[in-house]
């Protein structure tokens, strides 16, 4: 499947909503500092597994978790396991922007502040530069003071992923993050997306087939709850494994 080491894995995941069991058995790697797809019609469980990459599914009261999920070789599953180290480590960019209502300076020092990562001119240099790895810093430079909410669904995505980036996480998820957006700003995303993972290992949900095509190294796809196929992007696109996966891209059914 991938010469690539691994640096988020699962093994033989199952997740449930109360009696509902909406992942069966997942098993599949996710490459360091490449682009990993999952795709699949609505409710197949992409995004749940996104939720569980970073224990989101935490916060559901009714969820119950069982197998493993490893980052860097370490269970994030165990007791032991620092949730709030996890969730510094391991970030995600939701489908539609959330800036917060403050400065668009204030949006990307924000988890700088709260973790206490730099203070005075080092902070101002982490904003820069988070700013900067979005390709935000030149537009914006001049108008840091005024208020997120006044910028485009596409700057207040990149914003998202500045703010994100300004924490240094080593994983991003990405949880249909252009769903909201027009082409042009989809394909500025995706453009992003391939800068980014030279530093960073991406996971992305996606209902858009186009897309997973485009801007994914590797693909999984997901039906009612299990991981049908797992391979290369080029491999799940031309030459499926899978009747139900080549059904799917098809357009067959999803």
């Amino acid at each position: 499947m991938t010469d690539n080491p691994a640096k988020m894995s699962v093994e033989d995941l199952h997740l449930y909503y109360g009696d509902f069991q909406a992942l069966k058995g997942i098993t599949m790697r996710f490459p360091e500092r490449r682009i990993t797809a999952m795709i699949g019609p609505s409710g197949c469980g992409k995004s749940s597994l996104l939720r569980c990459l970073n224990r989101m599914n935490d916060l559901v009261e009714t969820a119950r978790v069982t197998g493993q999920i490893r980052l860097d070789g370490d269970d994030i599953m165990a007791e032991h396991f620092p949730l709030i180290a996890l969730r510094k480590r391991v970030g995600m960019v939701f489908q539609r922007p959330n800036p917060f209502p403050l400065s668009i300076f204030e949006n990307v020092a924000f988890g700088i502040r709260v973790q206490s990562l730099a203070r005075g001119s080092a902070l101002n240099d982490r904003v820069e530069h988070s700013l900067n790895a979005v390709g935000l810093w030149t537009e914006l430079r001049d108008r840091l003071s005024r208020s997120a909410l006044r910028l485009s669904l596409e700057q207040q995505q990149r914003l998202c992923m500045a703010r994100l980036l300004a924490v240094q996480p080593e994983v991003v998820l990405m949880d249909e993050p252009c769903s909201a957006l027009d082409p042009i700003a989809t394909g500025k995303i995706e453009e992003l997306m391939f800068a980014l993972k030279e530093h960073y290992t991406i996971v992305i949900v996606t209902h858009n087939m186009q897309q997973a095509a485009r801007a994914s190294d590797y693909a999984g796809f997901l039906l009612l709850g299990e991981l049908i196929e797992f391979d290369a992007t080029e491999r799940i696109f031309t030459a499926p494994a899978q009747a139900k996966t080549e059904a799917y891209i098809t357009g067959r059914f999803g």
